[in-house]
């Protein structure tokens, strides 16, 4: 019988005596799954198959997480790192949004846990700690499962993979969708670029009567500064919150130098100038104790009319080495993961980039690795979920390779897609020919 089986109609006591014959069997690990509050049961949230049993609760280090197990359990857990990341408290309801997000696993027969993480903020190794102290968790309390996938998903991908490099003994594959896997000593570089032309354009963050910083920093650390006061400089500059015919037409020249120089959609500015200005923030006045992880010496922009006056009139910052290792060694994958790893993003994201792909890939055949990595995108925009037909189609593709050494294609996982389409609804947007051009064809190039 299966363990979904037997965790139905089960009280809390008996489900938390199902520690006979489900310990986990993986290598010694350096978390411990003690928990300052015990699993209790949960009323799922809405979207799950009928059936489904959730748990709930708070592991010692002040994450709060999420479990679900269907009726009808394929044997495979997913754990589950979630993008964001986050800044300020964990919550609870940050899980239980996630475990509805990604029901589609639970409809896939899969077990799901996710974590908050025990913070918020760019903090990847803790978030992949915690990660690892939930699938303990799971072992302990729930079920030994046959196969465990870590899905990382946009900043979260960043965690399952360095997870994956950490436990290596404990993962069996590894999924990473829409993901920000550039690591932070890449990723952000396109951030600090709309950060100082901004501020060449507008001149408005900060404002010229404000006391002045290096927009590297994100804001000083006593800044009152809110996203609706940031929102309102934005739209002041440019217009971004206003009908195109509304607009000035200096707001319209500011916004199209904007959304050239960052190769980017207008709806996605402001969301943008917020990552450069508290996660930056964050990254610096917590990751790299006050000192400088970016820099732009040697970029040439070229989003505005007059190329040579923007050039003359950005800031410019060399970044600290110190700064720099500080932030690599936490957020920059190393490719040293020797498991099945499948990743799947839309080409016109517009949150993370498609190029952040080609980072990724060098990584893992620096490593010798290259063997073990399958990227696939899809003809989509979006960043936080493409479609529902893609993703189980994805795990089953990931998981005939765990189990069979069938190493999936892109146009294998197409036709995986549109078989399971029937089932799972959605679109089958694969583009089996696509591949991804390198970071620096979106990115300027820099000194390093």
């Amino acid at each position: 019988m299966g363990v979904g089986h037997k965790l139905a109609g089960l009280g809390l006591a008996s489900l938390l005596g199902l520690l006979g014959g489900c310990a986990s069997t993986g290598s010694a690990v350096t978390v411990t799954p003690n928990l300052s509050q015990h699993p209790a049961r949960a009323t799922c949230p809405t979207g799950l198959p009928e059936g489904t049993q959730c748990l709930s609760g708070k592991d010692e280090a002040g994450a709060f997480w999420w479990i679900a197990m269907p009726a009808q359990w394929s044997g495979v857990l997913v754990m589950h790192a979630h993008g964001g990341p986050e800044l300020g408290t964990p919550n609870a309801e940050r899980s239980a949004a996630d475990l509805q997000r990604w029901s589609i696993m639970v409809r896939a027969g899969h077990a799901w846990a996710g974590s908050t993480f025990r913070q918020g903020g760019v903090a990847v190794r803790a978030a992949a700690e915690d990660t690892e102290r939930l699938r303990l968790l799971f072992n302990k309390e729930v079920a030994a499962p046959r196969r465990t996938v870590l899905h990382g998903q946009s900043w979260g991908a960043g965690v399952a993979a360095i997870g994956a490099e950490i436990y290596p003994k404990n993962v069996d594959g590894v999924l990473l969708t829409s993901g920000v896997l550039a690591g932070g000593t890449r990723s952000y570089d396109f951030r600090l670029d709309l950060r100082v032309v901004y501020q060449a354009v507008c001149g408005t963050h900060p404002k010229p009567d404000e006391a002045q910083y290096p927009v590297w920093m994100g804001l000083p650390p006593d800044s009152k500064l809110t996203r609706a006061d940031l929102a309102q400089r934005v739209n002041d500059c440019t217009g971004v919150n206003l009908a195109a015919d509304k607009r000035t037409p200096a707001q319209q020249q500011a916004l199209d130098t904007l959304t050239r120089q960052a190769r980017i959609p207008e709806r996605s500015l402001i969301g943008h100038l917020n990552w450069a200005t508290w996660h930056f923030q964050d990254i610096v006045q917590k990751r790299t104790g006050g000192k400088n992880p970016f820099g732009n010496i040697g970029v040439v922009y070229t989003a505005a009319t007059g190329q040579d006056t923007l050039n003359a009139k950005v800031p410019r910052y060399a970044a600290d080495p110190q700064a720099v290792a500080t932030l690599a060694a936490d957020t920059d994958p190393q490719g040293k993961i020797s498991k099945p790893v499948l990743s799947l993003r839309g080409i016109h994201d517009a949150t993370a980039f498609v190029e952040m792909d080609s980072v990724f890939a060098d990584a893992m055949r620096q490593a010798g690795n290259a063997q073990w990595l399958v990227q696939t995108y899809s003809d989509s925009a979006e960043h936080s979920y493409l479609h529902d037909a893609e993703y189980p189609a994805a795990m089953d593709a990931l998981l005939a390779w765990i189990d069979r050494g069938e190493k999936p294609t892109p146009q294998g996982l197409l036709q995986r897609c549109k078989a399971v389409q029937p089932r799972f609804g959605g679109e089958c947007k694969l583009v089996p020919e696509y591949r991804a051009a390198g970071l620096e064809t979106r990115v300027a190039p820099r000194l390093r």
